[in-house]
């Protein structure tokens, strides 16, 4: 959800700039892994996310080098009030952050809107205009879904379903 009037940074070629999501969140990780890492600790992703002691061979390195630099404002979506995110404009987040829809008032436009250009659910496979309604109703959808003796399908598709 975006205001009305969103538009999309863009850089001095005409394309639009990758912007993450969820900044305070991110920041908020960031401080706490810095924290524990002057601490001699980091995450272990592999075992809910527990902490472990660093090992060895990291002793004395920045967490800067460890985790990247402190996640700045610029990289990211702003985090507007609630009462201004009144619109929608579909994005890909899988690899870029990036708009691949206007802004529309309601999800029934944007639906039309993605399904008559064939708009990417993931990567080639394009959507039907209910399963693109389907996930414009619910926010989200996974990038793509395989098993089962299946052919692989989009998120988009798996949330008409």
């Amino acid at each position: 959800m975006v205001p009305a009037d969103w538009q999309h940074p863009k850089d001095e070629d005409g394309n639009y700039i990758p912007l993450h999501d969820g900044f305070n969140k991110r920041l908020a990780a960031w401080k706490e892994e810095n924290a524990k890492w002057q601490q001699g600790l980091r995450r272990d992703y592999s075992a809910d996310d527990k902490w472990v002691p660093i090992e060895a061979k990291y002793a004395g390195t920045p967490f800067e080098e460890w985790d990247g630099p402190r996640p700045d404002p610029k990289d990211y979506m702003p985090d507007w009030p609630t009462e201004q995110r009144t619109h929608l404009c579909m994005y890909e987040d899988c690899t870029e952050g990036t708009p691949i829809s206007p802004v529309f008032a309601t999800p029934e436009e944007c639906a039309r809107w993605l399904a008559d250009n064939g708009a990417s659910a993931f990567g080639h496979m394009t959507a039907t205009y209910e399963q693109w309604l389907a996930t414009c109703r619910k926010g989200y959808a996974v990038g793509m879904v395989m098993g089962g003796g299946l052919p692989p399908r989009s998120g988009v598709a798996l949330n008409a379903e």
